[in-house]
């Protein structure tokens, strides 16, 4: 039905507005349906980089699965980086490496951390409260390397701090002096 849509919306005038809905419901159908490909093969099709922008945008807003997420996260900074403000920019990059994080994690315990896959120093802060040293020691070397040369908001000096922080809790073993009774 997409495609039928599609095929009039190059044979007949169609509002700008109803053509964005249509392909942005189209590609949230084959984002949730996991074919990326055909999704990619679609948003190349649009030949306006304004709507292309747009539906991509919007179909990001939508907060879908985690791998829908990074591929328009993606998508967004390969493609419109400097059609994009520098929040909006800052927003999209820890989308992006937020979702790099997850996917380091156990297939099973994503869901506990999707939420917060578009802040990634949050992450990374819960998984320490929570005591998963072995993934947060994978998360660390994953975003110091997606960190190289990148400006998100937040830097390798603040992952550190954090850890420090928490090295620092770890170790303060607050006692008391027992007295001796007789």
């Amino acid at each position: 039905d997409y495609e039928l849509c599609e095929e009039w919306g190059h044979l007949y005038p169609v509002p700008r507005e109803d053509l964005i809905n249509l392909h942005r419901e189209h590609l949230l159908h084959l984002l949730e349906v996991g074919d990326m490909e055909k999704a990619l093969q679609l948003l190349q099709r649009i030949e306006d980089p304004g709507i292309c922008l747009a539906i991509t945008e919007q179909s990001l807003d939508q907060h879908l699965n985690l791998a829908a997420s990074h591929f328009l996260a993606d998508y967004l900074t390969a493609h419109f980086y400097a059609s994009l403000t520098t929040a909006r920019r800052n927003e999209i990059q820890a989308l992006y490496i937020g979702s790099k994080v997850l996917l380091t994690l156990p297939e099973l315990s994503r869901v506990n951390y999707f939420h917060l896959s578009s802040r990634p120093l949050l992450m990374l802060e819960q998984l320490l409260m929570n005591m998963k040293v072995d993934w947060v020691a994978v998360a660390v070397q994953t975003l110091h390397q997606l960190l190289s040369g990148q400006e998100i908001g937040f830097t390798v000096e603040d992952i550190d701090s954090l850890l420090s922080k928490y090295a620092e809790k770890a170790l303060n073993f607050p006692f008391t002096l027992k007295e001796k009774r007789s």
